[in-house]
């Protein structure tokens, strides 16, 4: 089964979970053990990219520890620059980050990594990524225009550019770390005019935020700055209990 056709296949039974490990946050031993607690806790894939710091070298040794620790979870990478790209994963999100000020973040690292995805023949999966207040780290690398946190008549307008455009998921940033998620009226709003799965990361710490964003209608929630944390399994356990 397509990587896209089992994210479809598993939200017609339930919200989903989806673990962000960034290579350039911890040895590769570390992730695959984040991966196995994740796993345990029922997460339904795992993401791997960082804004800055993701080499061929970690990035592969990241995914090999992942795929040790949790063999029948599909891996996707979620890629910064086309100069790093791999055949290991299982799929990798095409995305264009619609609200940079920087062409080649929207089609420019695109066109340069296009021919190397066809040659390696992972499946990719085109995806909007838009990134609001704070962006983070996130916001900074992809000079974005940061979309303003009571937007919601910008944000929509996103999110049908997407669906329009003919991609297949819509992800909405807070960035890393951030201290507040995407607001949910936001969701709400944006999730009312499109058909795909909404995809929503940043700033989700503990069930209470997931819940308040599932609720407002995210299909996919994203964690991962959480999962850098000492002891982070009883908030992630939390969090994945909230989403389903």
């Amino acid at each position: 089964m397509k990587v896209l056709q089992y994210i479809e296949s598993t939200l017609r039974s339930h919200k989903m979970h989806m673990t962000l490990i960034d290579p350039a946050s911890q040895r590769p031993e570390k992730a695959g053990e984040v991966a196995a607690v994740a796993d345990g806790l029922k997460t339904d894939a795992f993401m791997v990219g960082g804004s800055t710091g993701v080499t061929q070298s970690n990035l592969e040794a990241t995914v090999k520890e992942i795929r040790k620790a949790a063999p029948e979870k599909p891996i996707i990478h979620f890629p910064a620059r086309a100069r790093v790209l791999t055949d290991t994963v299982d799929a990798i999100y095409f995305m264009s980050f619609l609200n940079s000020n920087n062409i080649k973040y929207i089609v420019g690292e695109q066109v340069a990594g296009a021919p190397v995805i066809k040659k390696f023949g992972i499946e990719a999966i085109p995806m909007g990524y838009v990134v609001l207040e704070p962006g983070m780290k996130v916001g900074e690398v992809g000079e974005a225009n940061l979309l303003q946190r009571d937007d919601t008549e910008t944000a929509k307008g996103y999110a049908l550019a997407t669906q329009f455009f003919g991609m297949k998921l819509l992800y909405l940033e807070a960035g890393s770390g951030a201290d507040e998620t995407v607001p949910p009226a936001m969701v709400t709003a944006v999730k009312g005019e499109i058909s795909i799965p909404l995809i929503v990361g940043g700033g989700i710490r503990n069930g209470k935020r997931a819940k308040a964003l599932i609720d407002a209608g995210a299909d996919i929630l994203v964690t991962g700055t959480l999962v850098e944390k000492k002891d982070f399994e009883e908030r992630l356990a939390e969090i994945i209990k909230a989403i389903r």
